[in-house]
């Protein structure tokens, strides 16, 4: 889009490995007059050849993509390049962001997000203005702040740990003796703690803290 006219439709590349999920963006982007999507692509690779061929505005990029590069390498490329990285993903720990942040993506929104803020990050990110989910802009301010993430307690350490080893809950309170309820208790605590919802992110965001060895 040209920065002396405003009025050039934002060109878009969406990147997403699940064809469902493209082509539900394709007809809520499709409805926005100054928005068009000039390409699709299903992997990281087919991405970065797109966005090479095409020269969109903004690369709408997944994250978790299918065999091949990831989200964040692919943003890497493509961001490397001149053009527009929006990260859209369901992923929100601190990991996954940092790392797409890092490899130059201009915003990264959530896909419970509601349309028109999707819409506007587009737009945004066109200009290459920096646009964040609320929840995530606040982490980041927090970092920014210097405020100390919560800290775990020796026991959610000891789960933590073992939940690395790849120890499903039953052999967890096996090797700590307690009950697996008390081991779901725990892993409760530690994903608030750690912002996240999955057990391979708790893990991923506690090696990024340096909570694992």
């Amino acid at each position: 889009m040209s920065a002396n006219d405003p009025c050039d439709s934002v060109r878009v590349l969406l990147c997403d490995d699940h064809a469902v999920v493209r082509a539900g963006l394709l007809a809520l982007i499709g409805s926005e007059p100054d928005i068009d999507v000039v390409g699709e692509a299903g992997s990281g690779e087919e991405a970065v050849a797109m966005a090479a061929k095409l020269r969109p505005d903004v690369v709408l990029m997944d994250l978790q993509l299918g065999p091949g590069i990831d989200g964040v390498e692919a943003t890497r490329r493509i961001a490397a390049t001149g053009v527009h990285v929006l990260v859209l993903t369901t992923y929100d720990t601190d990991a996954d962001v940092t790392r797409a942040i890092a490899a130059g993506a201009t915003g990264y929104l959530l896909k419970a997000e509601r349309p028109e803020e999707l819409f506007a990050a587009i737009r945004s990110a066109a200009q290459g203005r920096t646009t964040l989910s609320p929840p995530i802009a606040s982490r980041v301010m927090n970092r920014m702040r210097g405020a100390a993430p919560p800290t775990l307690t020796p026991r959610e350490l000891d789960i933590l740990a073992r939940l690395a080893q790849g120890l499903g809950n039953r052999d967890i309170a096996r090797a700590l003796f307690i009950s697996q309820a008390t081991v779901k208790t725990h892993l409760g605590r530690i994903y608030a703690k750690l912002g996240v919802d999955t057990r391979s992110g708790a893990v991923a965001v506690a090696k990024e803290r340096r909570l694992l060895p």
